[in-house]
């Protein structure tokens, strides 16, 4: 895997010619579904690592977090294996809400999909918490910081507040998007509040939003970081000034792992009403299909311990870990 990795770099970077023994990636990054599919044969990948970032001292961040993104998606394709279906117990009270509906077969079928769909959810929200932030702030050359140790209080309790990423006395908050459906009015202050502790701590606050799409709720924390003399990028703003503190090497894996698939993926939301989903479990394996498009996942016999329902609520560390 290393290796893949390595070779992966060596392409993005075109240094193809510095290292003419190292064959190509067998097949690209996002396109790999299985471990098999990045198989290659790099006699020592370290001593080839250390040459790498000999020649391109960037490489090591590059690495790391091309190493993260890696580790994150294999580590949710064994969730997704793994992941049991609920039992009655877990579910059944909630069949009340809907009793009488449908016949109690096809309403228990629902109630076992729904829950597993919720859990498989609650999980990729978990990964995701310790990557998105943490990938995008070494990749800017700064440190997410979990409540525990920022040094961001709130001006309400004096609590810690997490940090997307702190840069000097710049307290970034990172955002794919800013929706006028913001969670709870509880929630929401929060996000008002932010700016108001970086300022009372001693920082500057920085909003980055990284889809520009206006609306009210954005408009509102725009002039909630300005009131407190912030700073805010929305749109391309904002990936002008990741890549700004990224450099050229780094900003080359922000443009390729991160904007691009997200671009895509926001242009390609569907519009209401949603297409048909079907969904079947074979028993070795579950289908999920939508339109021609068939997404296979494999199921292993035994459960995973963790049912899925606990959220991490912290970001504990940076890809790169950095001195205490």
């Amino acid at each position: 895997m290393c290796g893949y990795l390595l070779a992966m770099i060596i392409a993005d970077l075109r240094m193809a010619a510095t290292f003419p023994n190292v064959p190509p990636p067998p097949i690209p990054f996002y396109a790999a579904k299985t471990l098999a599919d990045t198989e290659l044969a790099i006699a020592n990948p370290l001593a080839l690592y250390e040459q790498l970032v000999e020649a391109q001292p960037d490489a090591v961040t590059y690495f790391a977090c091309l190493s993260a993104l890696q580790k994150a998606r294999l580590k949710y394709a064994r969730i997704l294996t793994t992941q049991p279906f609920p039992t009655l117990d877990q579910v059944g009270p909630r069949g009340l809400l809907q009793y009488g509906h449908i016949s109690a077969g096809a309403l228990a079928t629902f109630l076992y999909w729904r829950k597993w769909f919720f859990d498989i959810d609650n999980r990729a929200g978990q990964e995701t918490g310790y990557l998105f932030e943490p990938v995008i702030a070494s990749a800017i050359g700064g440190v997410p910081l979990g409540a525990k140790k920022s040094p961001v209080k709130s001006h309400r309790d004096r609590k810690g507040r997490q940090v997307d990423c702190l840069i000097e006395n710049d307290a970034y908050e990172l955002k794919i998007r800013v929706t006028i459906a913001a969670s709870g009015q509880g929630r929401w202050r929060e996000e008002l509040d932010y700016p108001i502790d970086c300022r009372s701590s001693g920082y500057r606050p920085v909003l980055i939003v990284l889809d520009g799409t206006r609306n009210q709720k954005l408009d509102e924390l725009i002039k909630a970081f300005e009131n407190q003399g912030g700073v805010t990028h929305v749109g391309q703003a904002a990936w002008t000034h990741l890549d700004d503190l990224a450099g050229e090497v780094m900003a080359q894996f922000l443009e390729k792992y991160v904007r691009a698939p997200l671009a895509d993926l926001l242009t390609e939301a569907p519009q209401l009403p949603l297409p048909e989903l079907h969904a079947q479990d074979h028993g070795d394996h579950l289908t999920i299909r939508i339109w021609d498009e068939e997404l296979r996942i494999e199921r292993a016999e035994e459960a995973t311990e963790n049912g899925g329902d606990e959220l991490a609520d912290d970001v504990s560390s940076s890809i790169i870990p950095t001195p205490e």
